[in-house]
């Protein structure tokens, strides 16, 4: 299987060659992913920067995954697989000098000020963004030592074959994060394709997810930091959906997928709304 860049893409993104180098070190970990087999920076080749990973089978697609009746008894098993692929890669810590591209992590309150830098430069405002991030700004959790974040651990980015998890696929946004980052956006409510009662990624209750993670990690969760980095997790969607979004309007992608994902920022500001105010939650629903 060949990756190469988009046309356009969002601002956090790594280039194919870092993705590449990112993929090559948890393969090495022992993270269930697509064997990496080489990567070329030369032009020439194909018009642009690629990497050649090794074909996987089964498929991401979000809604079979949590909806197909015949996947119905695998689900809490592939949320406990998941949670300790997720454990697995966290051993994968800085410094590495096969990483050295990747930034700094400065801890949740760079992560929180890189959000609001992002929403300032937008000229419409987004209120319900705006009391997010000053409550994410006032409850921030201590910092833990920082770990590989995938940042996009989600379903959608995995690949099922036959209710058995195959591969965790789409590593360019990955980067050294607070641990308990991949678990909140794994969480978040705009990751469950139409099964909103399971909040372990639309497969599972969390309490399969988060066994899984602790059976691995040794580590036990902390209900608090979670519901901040949910939180987190629906601001940055939110973002992002504005950025791709950006891609239509400005970049000059002509993709209908990403004309259309901007909508999903009021999503996001939705489900902030009834995490933040779980008291009148039933209003917002």
């Amino acid at each position: 299987m060949l990756r190469c860049d988009a046309a356009t893409g969002v601002p956090s993104s790594l280039g194919r060659l870092e993705e590449f180098a990112v993929l090559h070190a948890v393969h090495a970990a022992g993270v269930a992913v697509p064997e990496p087999l080489f990567a070329c920076a030369d032009p020439a080749v194909v018009g642009k920067p690629f990497f050649v990973m090794r074909r996987v089978a089964g498929s991401a697609a979000g809604r079979p995954i949590t909806l197909d009746p015949a996947l119905e008894a695998a689900r809490p098993a592939l949320a406990g697989r998941l949670g300790r692929e997720l454990a697995r890669l966290q051993r994968v810590r800085p410094p590495r000098a096969d990483l050295t591209f990747l930034p700094p992590y400065g801890g949740p309150a760079a992560a929180i000020a890189e959000l609001r830098a992002c929403l300032d430069r937008y000229p419409n405002p987004r209120p319900v963004l705006e009391w997010a991030l000053h409550w994410a700004e006032t409850h921030l959790p201590e910092p833990l030592p920082p770990v590989l974040a995938h940042r996009d651990f989600r379903t959608g980015n995995y690949l099922v074959d036959g209710g058995r998890l195959t591969a965790i696929l789409d590593w360019e946004f990955a980067g050294w994060g607070d641990p308990d980052e991949d678990i909140g956006w794994f969480c978040c409510k705009g990751w469950r394709f139409g099964r909103l009662d399971r909040e372990a990624g639309g497969i599972a209750d969390r309490a399969h997810f988060y066994r899984g993670y602790e059976s691995e990690s040794g580590r036990r969760l902390d209900p608090a930091r979670i519901h901040f980095w949910e939180v987190y997790a629906n601001i940055r969607w939110a973002v992002i959906a504005m950025q791709q979004s950006d891609r239509f309007l400005i970049g000059g992608a002509r993709n209908l997928s990403t004309a259309i994902t901007g909508r999903r920022a009021t999503e996001c500001e939705l489900e902030l709304l009834m995490l933040l105010d779980p008291v009148n939650a039933a209003a917002y629903a």
